[in-house]
């Protein structure tokens, strides 16, 4: 797995790691007021939910990693949204950076849940070598998960110290002590959510359609209360994440016609929701029998996302 940098390291988990907080911040006052805004139609509402937050905490995210250390410049960019000086990075380069300013956006939206938060990760073509998320009103200060080299952090933030000093001295999530959850997360598959859930459930894991989620993925998968994740064409500002946690705890995530682990050397934009995809099916899991079962349940299924 790739070493970043050590000055990259360091701005990441410093001033970076603020700015993220800051946008949390943003979000869960922005969260009060209605800020729906259109442009997206893929007809599915959880792709479809935008808002001036997304807009917002993307400039400030984008902003942040233009400013804070040139090296940021020499790494590709791929954001979710459009705002911010996106072209000011780099068009070809080993390491790209992602961002996904509102996850779960539905959610924020129409204020149901806990389970959004801010996101960013760098990858290279096979693997993630950084991930951070912030979940602004998880928690009674929100709640952190970082996923660095071997070791993910994941647990509460405190306000009163800087947002380095607490993700550092977070405790590591231990693969020996951390449960095996049979619960899988399972969205992207349009009106059949519900039906491809059960199905995962009937193949003997459990599963969860996105309006079941207790929460948001990464920490639950991070901690143990979920096992992992079943996306159809997963968008590669939020899944890297899901594949970055169960990596690090032992499993994988593969696409579920051929069984071969994802890579980010191919992707396709999704013109109705403005956003790039993998291709086909993933299953993520961090037990590997559990992948397997995925495998199994989701081989045949319909690999196009609009089937018209």
């Amino acid at each position: 797995m790739s070493e970043l940098p050590q000055p990259i390291l360091a701005a990441l988990d410093g001033p970076i790691a603020g700015t993220v907080r800051w946008a949390g911040a943003i979000s869960r006052q922005l969260r009060r007021f209605d800020i729906s805004v259109s442009g997206k139609t893929s007809g599915n509402a959880n792709t479809d939910a935008l808002t001036l937050a997304d807009l917002t905490v993307q400039e400030l995210l984008v902003s942040a990693l233009r400013d804070v250390d040139p090296g940021f410049r020499a790494y590709r960019m791929e954001a979710e949204e459009s705002t911010g000086d996106l072209h000011l990075f780099a068009d070809n380069a080993d390491l790209t950076i992602s961002i996904d300013p509102i996850d779960g956006t539905k959610q924020f939206r129409d204020r149901t849940g806990d389970g959004y938060g801010v996101l960013l990760h760098l990858r290279n073509e096979t693997d993630v070598v950084y991930s951070l998320a912030y979940l602004p009103e998880m928690g009674e200060h929100g709640t952190w998960v970082h996923a660095y080299g071997n070791t993910i952090k994941c647990g509460a933030d405190d306000p009163t110290r800087p947002a380095g000093e607490v993700i550092a001295s977070l405790p590591a999530v231990d693969p020996a002590t951390r449960p095996d959850s049979k619960k899988i997360y399972l969205i992207g598959f349009q009106s059949r959510d519900p039906e491809r859930a059960q199905a995962v459930t009937d193949a003997g894991l459990q599963g969860y359609a996105p309006d079941d989620m207790p929460g948001s993925i990464y920490p639950l998968m991070a901690t143990g209360d979920f096992g992992g994740s079943l996306i159809h064409t997963p968008n590669v500002y939020d899944f890297p994440l899901s594949l970055h946690i169960a990596r690090i705890l032992g499993g994988d995530a593969v696409r579920v016609d051929t069984g071969e682990p994802v890579h980010f050397r191919e992707s396709w934009l999704d013109d109705r929701a403005d956003m790039l995809r993998l291709p086909g099916i993933v299953a993520c899991a961090v037990n590997r029998d559990d992948l397997q079962t995925l495998v199994d349940v989701a081989r045949d299924w319909n690999p196009i996302r609009y089937a018209e």
